[in-house]
């Protein structure tokens, strides 16, 4: 760097700084001087400076040099969204002794409570099966109590109605013989405990269809007078019920002389 190229503010320093110095050294000399004449007097040498020395140059900040620039990155994809974290758990608070003696207690009460309606529910539900079960009991003893009566009622008709048919059969059959004895025409000199027995086969009309002699009298003459009105008789009286039939279609019929 020449003199040329320091600026005026930098000479102007320069001088001031050249004439401070010009001062200082004019000082350190008066006073070397007068002190030197207090001593036995010492000789004085003085160094003298043919030049001034060479100013101190003020430093040149050189502007930084522009780096060159990268080249711009390509386009990066966007970040994946990472997931987000759990919650953490809240810590549990911390229950003050008392405070969970309390819960404590509460919780055996409502548990005991709680055994307390489930065993009164179980001994309504027992009470209640039990009343069912009496009930059903009760129920089945009365429908069988019915049917026994029921039965009983149906054997006493059953058993009047055929009292009442064998008495209506008895009371025809009594008729039939009461016809056919009208028309028997007995012989002399029958001895008592003369007895014939007849099968006769009757149809629904009344009319005779067969006479057979089962069992003779002994007297042939009787035989035949029986068998004459057996025939005489007809149409036999019958019953009005067509159910009743089968009880005289095939009659079995026995004369004694001293029957009336």
């Amino acid at each position: 760097m020449t003199y040329n190229d320091i600026t005026p503010n930098e000479r102007t320093m320069a001088g001031a700084l050249a004439l401070v110095m010009h001062l200082l050294f004019f000082v350190l000399l008066v006073f070397g001087v007068s002190w030197q004449k207090k001593q036995a007097d010492p000789v004085a040498i003085v160094d003298l400076w043919s030049t001034l020395p060479p100013l101190p140059q003020p430093k040149v900040e050189t502007p930084p040099v522009a780096e060159a620039k990268p080249p711009p990155e390509p386009p990066q994809p966007p970040p994946k969204a990472e997931p987000k974290p759990l919650p953490k758990p809240e810590p549990k608070p911390v229950v003050k002794p008392d405070i969970a003696l309390k819960e404590k207690l509460e919780k055996e009460r409502k548990q005991k409570e709680q055994e307390t309606a489930e065993a009164k529910k179980r001994e309504l539900e027992k009470a209640r099966e039990l009343k069912e079960k009496q009930a059903k009991e009760a129920e089945a003893k009365r429908l069988a109590r019915d049917q026994e009566e029921a039965l009983k009622k149906l054997a006493q008709q059953q058993a009047a109605q055929a009292a009442a048919q064998q008495k209506l059969i008895d009371e025809y059959k009594g008729r039939i013989r009461e016809k056919i004895k009208r028309f028997i025409v007995e012989p002399p000199n029958l001895s008592p405990g003369t007895q014939v027995e007849f099968d006769i086969v009757v149809l629904p009309g009344g009319e005779i269809l067969g006479v057979k002699l089962k069992r003779p009298s002994g007297v042939a003459a009787y035989d035949n007078a029986v068998e004459r009105a057996i025939l005489k008789a007809q149409p036999l009286p019958l019953p009005p019920d067509p159910a009743l039939f089968k009880e005289f279609r095939e009659l079995n019929l026995q004369f004694r002389p001293e029957q009336k």
